[in-house]
């Protein structure tokens, strides 16, 4: 089978080749699936361009948690699939329901696991969800990092409900998809950007609130202008430590701060005394389990939600594709056809 395999770190995306590697075997709780379509995420650019890892991690690897196909074939002690369901990679291999704990999150696909960017993967069959009827290959695997993420968030961690606020940072794929997932909620999304052109398409798919933070550097303080003093409910905190502090500034009393990412400043010190000042909590966001996906699935389905594919790339061109998303061009989701 044809798939690409990460030889080292490096920032130029250089490490990047295509090889041909024997097709795998599903063990007997496994699947084989066939894959359709890959997406990017920031989390993969961070393991093809800097010494982000995880533990027992070899290269070459083949890289990208993000995927979408069908079962070619099933293990003999497999039930819950069978061949021609179309599935989605699961991000942790292990972790199929409950609470996540170190040994269900030690595993990663396209980390300390082969990823999704070839022709064929094998899966744990339990932890495999199937995809939104509603969608098809280049939608749904747009949703086993940066989807799942946002629902876990907002609706496992958050419970969010309709007439709640949410401060989506950016027009990343888990922005967009927090921004699509609390106004299907019924919930007012508010949004940030550099761009006014990124701000203009997320008004379009239902931001009421928009705010430039280039031309606005203390939108914190902007955000709570935009709710009469009260602050929002909920904030996707996907900038870390260097948007951490405005982030406080612009959640409510007892409100919550979902920590995802790292993107900019990740030595910055910040201060407790806003969360302690408010009564808020900032919870630490690490994807979700199956059970979870197949709560957001069935979301999807009822709601109509369409993931945002900014743009498709081919196979041969996956490295123009990191470069893409490496650039912030994009806005949601970022795909590669294989």
């Amino acid at each position: 089978m044809r798939a690409y395999e990460l030889q080292e770190h490096d920032p130029e995306f250089q490490g990047l080749e295509i090889v041909e590697r024997e097709r795998p075997e599903p063990g007997p709780d496994e699947v084989l699936v066939e894959i359709e379509a890959a997406s990017l995420n920031y989390r993969d650019l961070a393991i093809a361009a800097t010494e982000f890892g995880y533990p027992g991690e070899e290269y070459p690897m083949i890289p990208l948690c993000d995927g979408a196909g069908d079962v070619v074939e099933a293990g003999e002690d497999v039930e819950r699939l069978g061949v021609g369901d179309s599935v989605v990679a699961p991000f942790f291999p292990d972790w199929v329901d409950g609470p996540g704990t170190p040994e269900k999150t030690y595993t990663a696909t396209g980390g300390n696991r082969p990823g999704t960017l070839a022709e064929y993967a094998v899966f744990p069959a339990d932890a495999t969800p199937k995809m939104p009827d509603s969608l098809d290959y280049e939608e749904a695997c747009t949703l086993t990092c940066a989807g799942l993420t946002a629902w876990t968030a907002l609706a496992e961690h958050g419970d969010l409900t309709a007439g709640e606020s949410v401060l989506c940072l950016g027009t990343g794929g888990v922005s967009t998809f927090a921004l699509q997932f609390a106004d299907a909620m019924g919930a007012t999304p508010i949004v940030t950007s550099s761009s006014d052109a990124k701000l203009d398409l997320a008004e379009a798919r239902g931001a009421e609130v928009t705010i430039n933070y280039e031309e606005t550097p203390e939108w914190g303080e902007a955000v709570q202008e935009a709710t009469d003093g009260v602050g929002v409910d909920h904030v996707v905190e996907v900038g870390g430590a260097g948007t951490l502090e405005r982030s406080l500034g612009a959640v409510r009393y007892n409100g919550e701060v979902h920590l995802i990412g790292v993107l900019s400043d990740p030595e910055a010190e910040v201060s407790p005394q806003p969360v302690l000042h408010k009564a808020s909590s900032v919870r630490g966001v690490s994807v979700g389990s199956r059970a979870a996906f197949d709560r957001m699935a069935r979301a999807i389905d009822a709601n109509g939600i369409e993931p945002v594919v900014d743009r498709v790339f081919g196979f041969e061109d996956a490295t123009a594709a990191y470069r893409y998303v490496w650039n912030g061009e994009h806005t949601g989701k970022v795909v590669i056809e294989v």
